[in-house]
């Protein structure tokens, strides 16, 4: 019997709630975007704060999103590890050395490289890290959808695609990261916390574009292959 025969079709996920998935979209982009940049102009412009100082205090933000969601879940899974450390490592880079606010850019940039290579880091563990944050935002956090997820590993296809992505996010994050930095040396600082996020999360919308395709992409060669290996054990039978 040939590997693609003795592997049995992927399950029918559950039903996902649409509700639960757009209120933490929305509060994503909230608290990662919109307050991040209100709040620097807000200090910097109104209440005379140095460029420095408004960065350090814009950067709570997106901490307060990551405690809005585990009390939301009601559960630390491993996204939100990986969230509230990289939060850690962001603000003891922002501490240490220069205080200026150029400084600050770089390092906040240097910490979206530090990203790219973990997700190439954990391409050597067990499971990738783009399996977590598929897990994350590919259900709607409910233990059915949580366990439908988690049961994908036992596939090949599903695995090999999981580090494929991964590897993707690493490298072009790497590149985002470069890019970032070169660009806070040539703009000015009021540019750059304006333009920083949509990079940040413009590339993240670039890879969520790639990675839905991929998956689409990826499910429907699957479908293909059971229903080949399906056809060709009804012959040999």
């Amino acid at each position: 019997m040939s590997t693609a025969a003795a592997q049995p079709a992927p399950p029918a996920p559950p039903a996902r709630s649409g509700g639960a998935a757009a209120v933490g979209l929305l509060l994503t982009i909230a608290f990662n975007v919109v307050a991040p940049i209100a709040t620097y102009n807000v200090l910097t412009e109104d209440h005379g704060w140095s460029e420095a100082s408004a960065l350090l205090v814009s950067g709570a933000w997106p901490v307060l999103d990551s405690v809005i969601m585990v009390a939301w879940r009601r559960k630390l899974d491993e996204f939100a590890v990986v969230t509230l450390v990289f939060l850690a490592i962001t603000a003891a880079v922002s501490l240490i050395g220069a205080q200026s606010a150029h400084a600050l850019l770089v390092k906040d940039s240097a910490v979206t490289g530090l990203f790219g290579l973990l997700c190439l880091a954990t391409l050597l563990a067990p499971r990738p890290l783009m399996f977590y944050f598929g897990r994350k935002f590919g259900t709607d956090g409910t233990p059915a959808g949580v366990a439908y997820y988690n049961g994908l590993w036992r596939f090949e296809g599903f695995r090999n695609a999981q580090r494929r992505m991964t590897l993707v996010w690493g490298v072009v994050y790497l590149v985002e990261a470069g890019v970032r930095i070169v660009l806070s040396y040539v703009l000015d600082t009021s540019t750059m916390v304006a333009l920083s996020p949509f990079m940040i999360y413009g590339t993240l919308g670039g890879l969520a574009l790639w990675t839905v395709r991929f998956v689409k992409r990826t499910k429907a060669e699957g479908e293909k292959r059971a229903a080949a290996a399906a056809a060709a054990e009804g012959s040999a039978a």
